[in-house]
């Protein structure tokens, strides 16, 4: 009763666990205002219990792993309550997320666990750690924004909220559908590497005459096929090596996303192909300092990409791919260095990695452990870093009654890969968050604090340019990107 089978692309994900890298989603926010654990005890008992997923366990045997119901289910296991030396700061709140992270979860009880820290720079905070076999970031995102309320007197309103659960229609039923449509709309300009290939395979499935789409398909696909087995490892530096057991996590202080925008626009780049060259030369800076920058220096990241139809965010599960993207690291001038990465980015928008490593997923699953620890290893070593870009609620939300001031999601990392980077937009700004391996970077606020400096260089060189480079409307795109690098170039 209860035992539900767990898809062949979770069960990868569950067993993906090792000592070195734990596969949970972390992440923590910040209370304005002070906020009752029972409270939250009875908002997560109304809303976030609504999902099964949150009260099942994991029961694994040799056909493979089962969602069944936690009959000793108890909330108290689950949401515990920690205080911190007051006063305390960013650095013991670090060390707090930090040790979370490495701390693994009760196989014996549902997977997941929040905690209310008290007296974090005199307010409370919720870390959140939750295995990605429950589901990935969109989803999981999307869960947390059906815990909160656009005001106050929301929250107050909604003291008995409906149930929504998982399936069919959920998305139509649930009460906080606003935000998850505003994320919505935000995911959507975060996944175009591959939502225009999707649709057209979408098309040929339902349109079969279409042949000739259908070859130039099925040979995009061994092309990309090729590219991701004869992938060649990236550049050697201190960031890549076997991680040890202790982690080290960093966040900076938002960049405001309508600069970011803007700087966007005036280059003819995304915001994502803007904070991307934010990283790539934050990267670039720390490796430096180390003494270890090289102009043809390369640093592999595996991006994340949505597959999710995402009017059916709020089912949990994993639905995403894995692009590799190579970040240009060697590349000193910052319009150049963003000039490449916005080419790359073009380059995977007409491929089908992600909807490939998704399948590799599924297939790795279904085989034996060992099976599935050498080829997801084999793939994990060409890479670096592991990045994901999850746009958040551009306005302020409350929980429980209280606004929630700031918002911070770690990516885990598996293999030995020893470095995550998230990107989170929140309330009208963008924040970066690292978490690293001690032995490969024991110090990630030093990458961190180069990300406004970066952001800063883009904005500066955009000064250098003559103003009706900008207010002649009627220049030629070619044109007008030209004179750009021509006028910077040489900064």
């Amino acid at each position: 009763m209860g035992r539900e089978r767990m898809s062949s692309v979770d069960t990868a994900w569950l067993r993906m666990d090792s000592p070195q890298n734990l596969m949970m989603i972390v992440g923590f926010q910040v209370f304005d205002s002070p906020v009752s654990y029972q409270d939250l005890c009875s908002l997560f008992e109304q809303r976030l219990l609504s999902f099964k997923r949150f009260k099942q366990r994991v029961d694994s045997d040799a056909s493979g792993a089962w969602w069944i119901n936690d009959r000793k289910f108890d909330l108290a296991r689950h949401f515990i309550r920690v205080s911190l030396p007051a006063p305390s700061g960013q650095k013991e709140m670090q060390a707090l997320v930090a040790g979370l992270a490495t701390e693994p979860l009760d196989p014996e009880r549902p997977l997941w666990q929040f905690h209310l820290v008290e007296n974090y720079q005199g307010k409370q905070a919720l870390v959140t750690r939750v295995h990605h076999c429950v589901g990935d970031g969109i989803a999981l995102v999307a869960v947390m924004l059906s815990l909160t309320d656009s005001s106050v007197a929301g929250a107050a309103a909604r003291k008995e909220a409906p149930s929504f659960g998982e399936g069919d229609g959920a998305l139509e039923t649930n009460p906080w559908r606003p935000y998850v449509k505003s994320f919505e709309r935000g995911t959507l300009s975060a996944i175009q590497a591959t939502g225009s290939i999707w649709s057209k395979s979408m098309e040929v499935i339902a349109n079969p005459d279409k042949l000739v789409d259908y070859a130039q398909m099925a040979s995009q696909v061994v092309k990309d096929a090729l590219q991701i087995a004869l992938m060649p490892d990236d550049s050697a530096t201190s960031l890549k090596g076997v991680p040890g057991l202790s982690k080290a996590v960093a966040w900076n202080e938002p960049l405001p996303l309508d600069e970011v925008k803007a700087v966007g626009r005036a280059l003819g780049a995304s915001i994502n192909d803007v904070l991307l060259s934010c990283v790539a030369g934050a990267l670039r800076n720390y490796l430096a300092s180390q003494g270890e920058v090289a102009e043809t220096c390369e640093l592999r990241a595996m991006v994340p990409v949505n597959l999710r139809p995402l009017d059916r965010a709020l089912e949990l599960g994993n639905h995403f791919g894995l692009v590799p993207l190579s970040l240009p690291v060697g590349i000193a001038n910052p319009i150049a260095r963003l000039r490449e990465i916005r080419r790359r980015m073009d380059g995977l928008k007409g491929g089908y990695q992600a909807m490939l490593a998704f399948g590799v997923l599924g297939l790795v699953g279904m085989a034996p452990k060992p099976v599935q620890t050498y080829v997801l290893d084999l793939l994990a070593s060409k890479a670096t870093a592991v990045m994901t870009n999850v746009p958040g609620p551009q306005q302020a939300i409350y929980m429980a009654g209280s606004k929630v001031s700031r918002i911070m999601v770690w990516v885990p990392q598996s293999g030995n890969v020893g470095v995550g980077v998230s990107i989170l937009s929140y309330n009208g700004g963008v924040q970066f968050g690292l978490i690293t391996d001690t032995g490969l970077c024991p110090e990630p606020q030093q990458i961190i604090d180069g990300f406004a400096p970066e952001f800063e260089k883009l904005v500066l060189m955009l000064g250098l340019l003559p103003a009706e480079m900008f207010i002649d409307s009627s220049l030629d795109p070619a044109v007008f990107e030209e004179a750009l690098f021509g006028a910077v170039g040489s900064a």
